[in-house]
């Protein structure tokens, strides 16, 4: 008999679970850290508008929610600015310490450990270039997040985390559990440390925060694999975003501006991002910024009115570039240097400063099908500098300063259109000394001369050139002999030449001038 009644009461229990609770305070309980005491998995403890001088600790299951509706209020949520949970600068521990199935929607945490404001303005005006490199990081020694997440999934929301010691939301993996929260529609500010940090093989969904004004980066991942999307990043004192030590991360569809270094910045060797589809613009360095052996994938960003390159890769870097547009930047559109080797493949560059694709520094490029021009400016479009290699082919390529391509180096040139703009527009090619330059099957039209090598290794054939000045083609004191055929120059100038050769001659027939 007793036996049957256990089994009946599991029925029922199984039938009608005990409902989940929900836990008020400071009605219920007078401290939000009792109230999650008293909770079980399935409670809701939900917080009146006040200020709380607390440290938290969640508990398996359990949802911390503000008191109110989702009325927006000066920056963020009404009730998120109106309920605080106030670290009381108490050094060393996190504000909020996450738990596994547990979230935090709608509060104000600050005050966790201590904010210096003569540091960050320090910082804020050397643009970070004394700032540590551990400093503010994520597992770095000390790191007391005002919100931390490790090994756990759980979600942060709709909070406003700003004014505190340390990285504002600090997300690391651990060994034994997976650490995968959802951080969504947070502000994060004047933390110091990185806005958003996540590290050590974490996979984070981090998705329309915003994060200004931070000491280290607006959202920052290392050796983790998050993915960032939607998110606006300004005003930070490191890169918006930034992507370093193997981390490989997804970044797409975020906006980086007006950060106090790169707009999207990714660091060290075996880090490879795919950063995608992101706006960055007005940031005191590149747009995008490579370097250290990283082998990014960046497609389809709009980078502008960066203070340096629109793309910038240095020291060994090996990104895929293809289908970004780059305009209006202080220094490059794409540029490449310090033995970086770079695939630039679609993308448009229009109206930077110096030049459109600058290749420097004993780097190499392949630089297919793209767009680049700018009017006006002594620079050339394509900078091949400093023993530098590249394949330069079927590009569509407009004006030019001195030249559209200047090559200090070694270039393949071929298939491109070169299109000049104005009555004193350069040469299209200029091959300087100790260079070598193979010029095939392209179209000029519009330049002074079609190619202009002195002292340099030329082979120029199946060329077609239109309104040049005098001469299409010269060349002069080849280091080796020049092979030039089946060249053809149009002019209305009858007195006009095809081609100018003078000295040592390899291959030179076929080369013909049609009055037109």
């Amino acid at each position: 008999m007793l036996r049957f009644v256990i089994c009946i009461a599991a029925v029922l229990v199984l039938r009608h679970p005990i409902q989940a609770r929900t836990i008020h305070v400071p009605g219920d309980h007078s401290t939000i850290q009792a109230a999650i005491a008293s909770a079980s998995s399935g409670d809701t403890v939900v917080v009146a508008s006040g200020r709380y001088f607390e440290h938290l600790e969640l508990k398996p299951g359990i949802s911390l929610r503000s008191e109110g509706t989702n009325d927006t209020g000066v920056e963020r949520l009404q009730r998120a600015e109106a309920t605080i949970i106030d670290g009381a600068h108490r050094v060393g521990e996190p504000g909020v310490r996450m738990a596994e199935g547990s979230s935090i929607d709608g509060f104000t945490i600050t005050n966790v450990g201590r904010y210096d404001e003569a540091i960050w303005t320090k910082h804020f005006d050397s643009n970070g270039e004394e700032l540590g490199d551990e400093e503010g990081s994520v597992q770095a020694e000390g790191t007391a997040p005002a919100v931390s997440v490790q090994g756990c999934t759980c979600t942060i929301t709709n909070c406003i985390v700003h004014h505190n010691g340390d990285v504002g939301i600090g997300i690391l993996g651990d060994v034994k559990s997976a650490t995968t929260p959802v951080v969504v529609g947070n502000l994060v500010y004047r933390n110091m440390g990185g806005g958003i940090g996540v590290a050590e093989h974490a996979e984070a969904i981090v998705q329309r925060n915003t994060c200004r004004e931070n000491l280290r980066a607006g959202i920052g991942c290392r050796k983790a694999n998050p993915i960032i999307i939607d998110n606006r990043c300004f005003e930070n004192i490191r890169a918006g975003i930034g992507c370093r030590e193997g981390a490989k991360p997804l970044i797409r569809n975020n906006q980086c501006y007006r950060n106090r270094r790169a707009g999207i910045g990714i660091r060290m060797q075996g880090t490879a991002p795919v950063v995608e589809g992101n706006e960055c613009w007005e940031n005191e360095m590149a747009g995008i910024g490579c370097r250290d052996g990283t082998s990014p994938v960046l497609s389809n960003n709009v980078c502008y009115n960066n203070k340096m390159a629109g793309i910038g890769c240095r020291e060994n870097a090996k990104p895929m570039i293809v289908g970004n547009e780059c305009r209006h930047n202080e220094l490059a559109g794409i540029g490449l240097e310090m033995m970086a080797d770079a695939l630039i493949h679609r993308n448009r560059c229009l109206d930077n400063k110096l030049v459109a694709i600058g290749v420097t520094g004993h780097s190499s490029a392949t630089i297919l099908d793209n767009q680049l021009s700018r009017n006006g400016g002594v620079p050339p479009i394509i900078a091949i500098k400093d023993n530098s290699v590249a394949r330069i082919h079927n590009n569509a390529i407009t004006g030019g300063g001195v030249a559209a391509v200047l090559v200090q180096g070694n270039a393949t040139i071929e298939g491109n259109t070169f299109t000049g703009v104005g009555a004193k527009q350069g040469n299209a090619v200029w091959v300087w000394e100790q260079s070598t330059a193979t010029i095939t099957n392209n179209t000029f039209n519009g330049y002074r001369t079609a190619v202009h090598a002195t002292k340099a290794n030329i082979t120029a054939s199946g060329n077609r050139i239109r309104q040049f000045q005098k001469t299409a083609i010269i060349v002069k004191d080849s280091t080796m002999p020049a092979h030039i055929f089946g060249n053809i120059a149009f002019s209305a100038d009858s007195k006009a030449q095809a081609v100018d050769l003078q000295g040592p001659s390899g291959i030179v027939r076929d080369n013909e001038l049609k009055v037109e």
